[in-house]
């Protein structure tokens, strides 16, 4: 699917002329609050269908291809009657897939906490997996539901519920020593695991999506041997074992995120591992884009030198943060969603930037005080320059934190590249 990106003097309504849509189309497409309100560098999602092209005398693929911006291989692919590309006639009809070229079926999983049913629904449609986040484990192996909204829509759109767990302490932030009471302690254990096999039934579960971090280094060991009774456990009953890991470079890696935390073993006991590839910008860090593709390579260069690429979920932000200058240690960047950032471009009437090496926009602006603001966020260029890495890599698919706005361009996007596989 093709992008724009606005230049000063654009409208909506101009570019929309341009491509041959219609206004509405286009402001939907991209969930634009304001249409009148762009900003220059702001990146649009063309919604377009197919084109029919009548081939002319002297007309060849790669010609055509150049004319309308696709590429070559996606042009054949689409056209499988040609049986020779090199050889094509005057009147023979081309299909030219202007919404881009389908990879192939892959896995989506988001993980959501709080959304309205509308929003909810919008993003069904769009996934394989819905983890709603989340059942919360105390050191004596007990679960509480953390959430309210009505999961059970998923089965409406084919969609199969995963049963998150958690280490989170019931005031928030997650425990290390919650996850050491079930790694090392027997009895806490083996009510914690009667405790998720309850649950699944109960709940009407496709799987466990085990999310637990801040573990001890020293437990990593201790981890692993959990993983491999979950596994085994989960297996006989016909559950899937989905885990989450944090995005490490090599494994010698060290901090209290990462140490425990061990890819190979994940690889050997989860049906799939969700990568957390996002938060190098991060609330109380220096701004920075949220999952910069340069890095995100680097923890995928590693995870499938370790665990078999056909399980790895590559994690994907659904949102950004504005962030204070200049930054202060102890000082907390804004949450914004997607579309509210871009919103806030506008208001601020702040050119929007593009960061060739972290492939993420961001810009700057100054608030009523005279303070100056950094805003780092995901669009349409940031978000296919990470679904390419699916392909690239050969993953299983991606994993979205968290679903709670819709960000409608990143769904229509998804779609034109790869077919959301169903499994319920």
């Amino acid at each position: 699917m093709e992008i724009y990106v606005v230049k000063s003097g654009d409208t909506l309504y101009g570019i929309a002329r341009r491509y041959g849509v219609t206004v509405d189309a286009l402001a939907q497409a991209n969930q634009l609050q304001n249409p009148s309100l762009l900003s220059v560098g702001q990146a649009l999602l063309i919604p377009r269908g197919d084109a029919s092209y009548t081939v002319q005398r002297g007309d060849t693929l790669y010609g055509i291809a150049r004319r309308y911006g696709v590429s070559l291989a996606c042009l054949i692919a689409a056209n499988p009657q040609i049986q020779n590309p090199n050889r094509i006639f005057p009147g023979q009809r081309v299909r030219v897939p202007m919404g881009g070229c389908e990879r192939g079926e892959i896995l989506v999983n988001g993980y959501i906490s709080n959304a309205t049913n509308a929003s909810l629904e919008a993003q069904l449609p769009y996934l394989s997996f819905l983890s709603p986040f989340s059942y919360r484990t105390d050191s004596a192996g007990n679960l509480t539901k953390e959430y309210g909204f009505n999961e059970e829509l998923a089965a409406n759109y084919g969609v199969a519920r995963l049963m998150t767990v958690t280490n989170l302490r019931a005031g928030g932030g997650f425990s290390g020593e919650i996850a050491h009471a079930i790694f090392r302690e027997d009895a806490a254990q083996q009510r914690f695991l009667e405790n998720v096999e309850a649950k699944l039934s109960e709940g009407g579960y496709y799987g466990l999506n085990l999310d637990f971090e801040y573990v001890f280094p020293y437990d990593r060991e201790a981890y692993n041997s959990l993983l491999a009774r979950l596994s085994e456990r989960l297996h006989r009953l016909g559950y899937l074992l989905v885990t989450a890991l944090a995005p490490k470079i090599s494994d010698s890696q060290q901090g209290l995120l990462y140490t425990a935390h061990d890819y190979a073993a994940h690889g050997r006991y989860a049906d799939y591992s969700v990568l957390m590839t996002y938060e190098w910008g991060y609330t109380y860090g220096p701004a920075m884009a949220v999952a910069p593709v340069n890095k995100v390579r680097q923890v995928l260069d590693y995870a499938v030198r370790v665990m078999p690429s056909g399980k790895i979920l590559l994690g994907v932000p659904n949102y950004g943060y504005d962030w204070t200058l200049p930054f202060q240690q102890g000082s907390a960047a804004r949450a914004l969603t997607n579309t509210g950032a871009v919103t806030l471009a506008g208001q601020a009437r702040a050119a929007i930037q593009f960061d060739p090496t972290a492939q993420s926009p961001f810009f700057r602006y100054y608030d009523s005080a005279g303070r100056q603001h950094e805003v780092w966020f995901e669009d349409a260029r940031s978000l296919r320059a990470k679904y390419a890495l699916v392909d690239e890599y050969d993953l299983a698919g991606v994993s979205f934190w968290n679903l709670n706005s819709l960000f409608r361009t990143n769904f229509l996007l998804l779609e034109s590249m790869y077919t959301v596989e169903k499994l319920a």
